[in-house]
C-alpha cells in the first residue's frame, strides 16, 4: 500500500510542477500582452500601460515566489528580444539606464512579491484588504520607477514626481480598484487542488 501512496504523491508533485510551470508562464503573458496597451502623454516620457494591473493581479493570485518569478520570466524574456515591453519593446536596453522605465520594470518584480506576501497572509479574502495590499504594490512600483527616472533624466526628485508619478495617480487607482475586484476569481482559477483532498487509500 505504502508503494502506491509514494507513486500517487510522485504522481501529484510532478503534476503540481507542470501546474507551477504554467501559471508562471501564463503570468509573463498576461504582464506582455497589457503592456501592449499604452498610450503616450505628451508631458511625461513614461507611457500609461496595462502593466500595473498585470503586475498586481499576477503576484496576488500566484503568491510571493511564483509571482516574482512569472515577472523575473517576463524581463528575461524582453531581454532576450521578445517584445513584450510595452509599444512591442524588447532587449537589453528597457532594463538599463538611461532608458527611463527600467525602474518600472525592476519593481514589478518587487511589487508582485510583496503583494503575493500579503495575498498568502489572506489580505486577498477581503476587498478592503485587498485594496491595501494592491496600494503597496503600487507605491513597490513607483519607487523603484521614480528613484530610477530621476536618474536616467538627470532631475531632482521633485520633477521626477511630475513626469513619473502624478500623471498615473487616477489611472493607478482605477486599476487597483479593478485587481482587487477581480482578484478573488484570479485567486481560485491559480490554486491548485489541495493534495489532502486525494483519497490515498
Amino acid at each position: 500500500m505504502s508503494v502506491l501512496v509514494e507513486s500517487a504523491v510522485r504522481r501529484r508533485s510532478r503534476s503540481s510542477l507542470l501546474a507551477d510551470v504554467t501559471l508562471v508562464l501564463v503570468g509573463s503573458m498576461i504582464v506582455a500582452g497589457l503592456a501592449q496597451l499604452s498610450v503616450r502623454l505628451p508631458f511625461t516620457p513614461v507611457p500609461v500601460t496595462g502593466q500595473t494591473l498585470a503586475v498586481l493581479v499576477v503576484g496576488a493570485s500566484l503568491g510571493p515566489v511564483r509571482g516574482g518569478i512569472s515577472l523575473l520570466l517576463y524581463l528575461a524574456e524582453g531581454a532576450a528580444g521578445l517584445p513584450v515591453f510595452a509599444e512591442g519593446g524588447a532587449g537589453l536596453a528597457p532594463l538599463l539606464l538611461p532608458s527611463v522605465t527600467g525602474g518600472y520594470l525592476w519593481g514589478f518584480v518587487v511589487a508582485a512579491f510583496v503583494v503575493g506576501s500579503l495575498a498568502e497572509r489572506r489580505w486577498d479574502r477581503r476587498l478592503s484588504s485587498a485594496i491595501g495590499a494592491m496600494l503597496l504594490g503600487e507605491i513597490v512600483i513607483f519607487f523603484f520607477g521614480v528613484v530610477w527616472l530621476s536618474a536616467a533624466v538627470g532631475v531632482p526628485g521633485s520633477e521626477a514626481l511630475e513626469l513619473g508619478l502624478y500623471p498615473f495617480v487616477l489611472g493607478e487607482l482605477v486599476k487597483l480598484l479593478v485587481a482587487a475586484g477581480i482578484l478573488p476569481a484570479a485567486w481560485k482559477l491559480s490554486t491548485p487542488p489541495d493534495l489532502g483532498r486525494l483519497n490515498l487509500r
